[in-house]
């Protein structure tokens, strides 16, 4: 089993919270960044005790990007400083649209982030002030083409389904984004999730979600027009073209081992004989993360201790969100027996009604299966 080469820094400050957004993060409260800088930078020395070499690193939050240009150079020297970037690593950060200034952007690029991800959600103005959105449709293009220009591989983030959206503002995204500078897409159908101000609109009936089967329409959209131009389908809400997938997702995806540091940050460790897996969670409130850490605490709130059967479970979930699916073979290596036992009768049942495929020693989400795979987990997970 390998080391850790994959680390998540969680930023948790905001200009704003969005609608539809329950994360953990601070809006209106950059006088804590100061205290957040010191306190990561113990947590980093705390947790690693000597610099880590890694493959990946996330920036993500929160908005990284939010920060103003001298904090953002602080973060990025500490993270150079403790997490040694291979030469052909991929190093990623979240950014608002309207943080793209050419000063931020070179910032960034001289601290080593090669990779960009755009929160945009949507080229639609209408849409935007929907979701709640502070920028427009024309400021997320002009950001596009400033973050490729600077940094060259750039992600964005769509929303489909949002409250009243119809089929044809999709489309009109989807078109935007694929006529963009982008390498990479994210495309999110909205759920509206307890904990989010959006919540509390749809129980007094100010919002209404989007019917199902339009929703099922604007994926089905967005995955054959992007085949259509050639982009690879790699993984459930996934899109690229060849060669840009997200090293840092797949990482976990296939189950590696991974640091993380900042509120609410979740790592997860393997023990040297690949026998004990542990995931950690920090505290989520930003508040608690700073007091404990400036105690000389352990930021950690939560430590869930998984057994060998947990963790093979898991492996074959999250990869089965990759669209090449999980070969047995490689789950019969962890449980020294063959592993298909686990998942039955739930894996052969899910086979027979054609929403996953064994072909040859791989089994993968089949189309139908695609849209439908979140309501799959449960029973793989706990058999």
């Amino acid at each position: 089993m390998p080391k850790a080469r994959s680390a998540y820094i969680h930023v948790p400050f905001c200009g704003h919270r969005c609608g539809y957004c329950n994360f953990t993060l601070l809006a209106g409260r950059d006088d804590l960044i100061p205290a957040f800088l010191d306190a990561l930078e113990a947590e980093l020395a705390q947790t690693l005790a000597e610099p880590q070499t890694v493959d990946t690193i996330f920036l993500g939050g929160g908005t990284p990007s939010h920060l103003e240009p001298a904090d953002l150079r602080r973060l990025l020297d500490m993270i150079a400083k403790w997490l040694y970037l291979e030469p052909s690593g991929e190093f990623s950060c979240e950014a608002n649209p309207l943080d793209c200034t050419d000063v931020r952007l070179k910032v960034l690029q001289q601290g080593g982030v090669n990779r960009i991800s755009l929160g945009g959600q949507s080229f639609n103005d209408a849409k935007l002030r929907t979701l709640e959105r502070d920028h427009s449709g024309q400021q997320l293009a002009a950001a596009i083409e400033r973050c490729a220009e600077l940094l060259g591989n750039v992600s964005l983030d769509l929303i489909f389904a949002a409250p009243d959206e119809t089929l044809e503002v999709w489309q009109r995204d989807i078109e935007l984004a694929l006529a963009s500078p982008i390498r990479h897409l994210s495309t999110y159908g909205l759920t509206i999730e307890r904990g989010s101000a959006f919540y509390g609109r749809t129980l007094k009936q100010q919002l209404t979600e989007v019917p199902t089967d339009l929703q099922l329409a604007m994926y089905r959209h967005a995955i054959d027009q992007l085949k259509q131009q050639h982009w690879e389908h790699y993984e459930v809400s996934s899109f690229c073209v060849p060669g840009f997938r997200c090293r840092h997702n797949e990482a976990y995806w296939r189950g590696e081992p991974w640091w993380a540091f900042g509120p609410g940050a979740a790592a997860f460790q393997v023990s040297d004989d690949g026998q004990s897996f542990t995931r950690t969670v920090n505290h989520r409130s930003t508040t608690a993360y700073l007091r404990k850490q400036k105690m000389g605490q352990s930021p950690v709130a939560e430590t869930e201790r998984l057994t060998l059967e947990d963790y093979v479970r898991e492996r074959l979930v999250f990869g089965l969100r990759r669209l090449q699916g999980v070969q047995m073979s490689e789950l019969d290596r962890l449980w020294l027996r063959p592993a298909r036992a686990l998942f039955e009768p739930y894996l052969s049942d899910y086979i027979h009604s054609g929403w996953l495929e064994q072909v040859g020693d791989s089994v993968r989400l089949t189309s139908a299966g695609l849209v439908i795979s979140d309501s799959l987990w449960p029973d793989l997970l706990t058999g």
